[in-house]
């Protein structure tokens, strides 16, 4: 069974930083592009950020450039979200998910592209 399993979440003071890791197991995907999203309450889930199979492509949505930094390490079959100077409109539930549509150069920003969805974890940034 295929399963993607996020963790790292927690609460933390505005300006603070957090690291989400995503462990894979059930298949490898080291040859995959992977993506974060995230999910405020009453919001549409929104992507965050994505990183080539190989960690050297990587994408970025506007609101967090700069802050975040996603990496992995393929051995460990793990992706990983580095969030820094965290703001309280960052609190969301992260979920982490296989970017199935991507084409060479192309991220794509669409949930619909991106499957295999782990089960999230929660950050809150208060203020």
């Amino acid at each position: 069974q295929v399963q993607l399993v996020e963790s790292g979440g927690g609460l933390v003071q505005s300006g603070g930083s957090l690291r989400l890791s995503c462990a894979a197991s059930g298949r490898t995907f080291s040859t995959d592009t992977m993506g974060w999203f995230r999910q405020a309450p009453g919001k549409e889930r929104e992507f965050v950020a994505a990183i080539t199979w190989s960690g050297a492509g990587t994408d970025y949505a506007d609101s967090v450039k700069g802050r975040f930094t996603a990496s992995r390490d393929n051995v460990k079959n793990t992706v990983y979200l580095q969030m820094n100077s965290l703001k309280p409109e960052d609190t969301a539930i992260y979920y982490c998910a296989r970017h199935f549509a991507y084409y060479s150069g192309s991220f794509s920003r669409e949930k619909d592209d991106y499957d295999y969805w782990g089960q999230g974890t929660q950050v809150t940034v208060s203020s």
